[in-house]
């Protein structure tokens, strides 16, 4: 039987399942999956040739004797889940007379066209009956007893091994649409998995801002928001990324890297530290400055562990690799501490701390004061020490020199000050004003004596 079923569809069962097993291997793609494709594209050819446009037609396929069997697939329903329509009965009784037509066969057409209407305009409807692909249960119970509605029949048809150039491409067209299917799903599968991990890649290429990144299986694409700014990247140069997220796509999945995430960082302690890997030393905070500079607290789960020593290791070889993996960015790797005042004080080293009070009616908001010559230091070139210490624990976080005097409460106020240098500047003003009236009358005054005087000179 096997052999006379090769000679009908041509199909060498050996060569055919090497096929598929070397397919499986190259793509990583489940092998039932592959079966169920090759079913479909079969099914696809026959009902090409022999079959009807609306059929739905069922392909098995033997792995061990490579024959294939054709199955037409019909749905068991009834009324309460198809719409079924007599249009023969409709259009014979459109053809009587006019006389017939009054009489109540035609009230019956009528209310048999409303009903129809009605259900074509009604959201809810009913899928219509079709014959090709449903089966009433009345006639699915002569085939199968015991059948209910839902069921499935499948009525096997003839077989045949000679199909036209049309139906083979379209058997092609289907194996190389579902395959690619198939890989694109077992690709999502294997790289969601990996999410959150770092992976090595290869610069495939480069399009406008867009960094085009080989995976291996895959490719993913680091956005310009991703990439650590001012870093160079050139074809064919290997870097470490962040897989960020992967999103199901028509063309493939989505694999979104990233340089600038805070874990991209942590993941390269995990693999530099083999502490930090086997969960010694622990990394409680991260903050971080993509290219210039990265805060990290670290502790020890057991005693007898310098956190700090092993982060950085021999001669700082640990964390200087970590360093040169992101392109010269400063890595600050501090101790986390439970008291939240000898943690504050040392996120802000390298500065040293002189005292710190947390602010009254705030508990997230401290004052820090540290010496005058470490102000700078403590605030860092654009606010970013500071800015990356708050973030690293939490709080609001602000820097006092030493000398610096608080206002207390009978300090007086800016605007009472400025109304009193007001007030003084206006009494000044009406003195001046005063001491100028006197000095006007003497000079008129002496102005009328001079004329009296040339009068009795003139007589």
């Amino acid at each position: 039987m096997a052999k006379k079923q090769e000679e009908k569809t041509g199909i060498n069962s050996t060569e055919f399942d090497g096929a598929i097993s070397q397919i499986c291997d190259e793509k990583g793609i489940d092998k039932k999956k592959v079966m169920e494709t090759v079913g479909a594209a079969l099914a696809a050819a026959y009902k090409k040739d022999y079959g009807k446009k609306s059929q739905n037609i069922r392909a098995e396929f033997s792995q061990v004797s490579g024959q294939v069997d054709f199955y037409l697939v019909k749905e068991v329903v009834n009324e309460s889940t198809r719409e079924i329509i007599d249009f023969d009965e409709i259009k014979e009784q459109e053809e009587k007379t006019e006389k017939e037509k009054e009489s109540e066969n035609k009230k019956e057409v009528g209310r048999k066209e409303k009903a129809y209407k009605k259900k074509e305009t009604d959201e809810e409807r009913i899928p219509r009956f079709n014959p090709e692909r449903d089966i009433l249960l009345e006639d699915a119970k002569d085939i199968k007893k015991g059948v209910k509605v839902g069921d499935v029949i499948e009525t096997k048809l003839e077989a045949h091994g000679d199909y036209g150039r049309v139906a083979a491409q379209t058997a092609k067209q289907v194996i190389i649409q579902r395959i690619r299917e198939a890989e694109k799903d077992a690709m999502y599968a294997e790289y969601k998995e990996k999410e959150g991990e770092i992976l090595n890649g290869t610069v495939q290429r480069v399009e406008g801002h867009n960094i085009f990144v080989d995976l291996g299986k895959a490719t993913g694409i680091l956005f310009p928001s991703e990439q650590i700014k001012g870093e160079n990247y050139r074809i064919g140069q290997r870097i470490k990324v962040y897989l960020g997220k992967i999103e199901a796509d028509t063309r493939g999945p989505g694999i979104v890297l990233s340089r600038v995430h805070e874990d991209l960082v942590k993941r390269l302690f995990e693999l530099e530290v083999p502490e930090i890997f086997s969960g010694t030393v622990e990394i409680k905070a991260i903050s971080r400055e993509a290219g210039s500079r990265t805060k990290i607290a670290v502790t020890a789960t057991e005693d007898g562990i310098d956190p700090i020593g092993s982060c950085v290791g021999q001669k700082g070889t640990r964390v200087q690799a970590i360093i040169d993996e992101l392109g010269g960015e400063k890595i600050d790797i501090i101790e986390w501490n439970e008291d939240i005042e000898k943690f504050i004080a040392s996120s802000l080293s390298p500065a040293k701390v002189i005292s710190i009070k947390i602010k009254k009616g705030d508990e997230k908001n401290v004052a820090v004061t540290v010496p005058n010559d470490q102000l700078s230091l403590a605030i860092g070139q654009r606010g970013q020490n500071v800015r990356l210490a708050a973030k690293l624990t939490g709080y609001r976080i602000d820097v006092l020199g030493e000398e610096k005097i608080e206002k207390t409460e009978d300090t007086e106020s800016v605007e009472d000050v400025k109304e009193e240098k007001s007030k003084l500047c206006k009494n000044d003003e009406i003195k001046k004003v005063i001491k100028k009236k006197p000095e006007k009358k003497k000079r008129l005054n002496l102005k009328k004596e001079n004329k009296k005087k040339s009068k009795k000179s003139i007589k």
